[in-house]
């Protein structure tokens, strides 16, 4: 008899992350939640697909907590607060958060390792997927755990978009 199980091992399903304010959770900044119905039926067809959906939010895993004071990039996007060329500031007193952003960056992957693709709320400081708040406006680039999925190869979008079945992103 041929056992092939550890030499064999069951293929991992894919993953796809999504951010858990647009799941209804109020986990933004503000304590709110930006919950949408197009969001949920991305996410049941994800799961119709075989997919498990992984719900995060990276400041709340940073251990901001909720409410938290509103946070922007200063001096670059995501990626460049990844190679200390940027930070996250509090927007009301400018009180650095990068290392928070960058631990609940790490800490919303490590829930789902192998991401295959990811529903990111847009503009965020952590999800902003193409454009983000950098420098008191919103610019071309990625927040932080954004930058950190971009370079792990993720397929990215945001809600935005979404009621014509695509979802701007990537």
């Amino acid at each position: 008899m041929n056992d092939d199980t550890h030499t064999n091992p069951r293929p991992k399903p894919a993953v796809a992350v999504v951010s858990a304010c647009l799941l209804g959770q109020p986990c933004r900044y503000d304590g709110a939640s930006k919950g949408r119905a197009d969001v949920l039926r991305w996410r049941a067809r994800q799961l119709a697909a075989g997919m498990v959906v992984v719900a995060v939010c990276p400041e709340e895993l940073g251990e901001l907590g909720t409410p938290r004071p509103a946070a922007e990039l200063t001096g670059g996007d995501g990626a460049a607060a990844w190679r200390g060329e940027a930070t996250v500031r509090r927007v009301q007193d400018h009180h650095d958060v990068t290392a928070a952003f960058q631990r609940g960056a790490r800490r919303a992957l490590a829930l789902a390792p192998t991401v295959t693709v990811a529903m990111l709320k847009a503009r965020s400081p952590s999800c902003g997927v193409g454009r983000t708040h950098i420098d008191g406006a919103v610019r071309s680039g990625d927040g932080v755990f954004a930058a950190l999925l971009r370079h792990r190869g993720v397929e990215m979008r945001t809600e935005e978009g979404l009621e014509d079945g695509e979802g701007a992103g990537s």
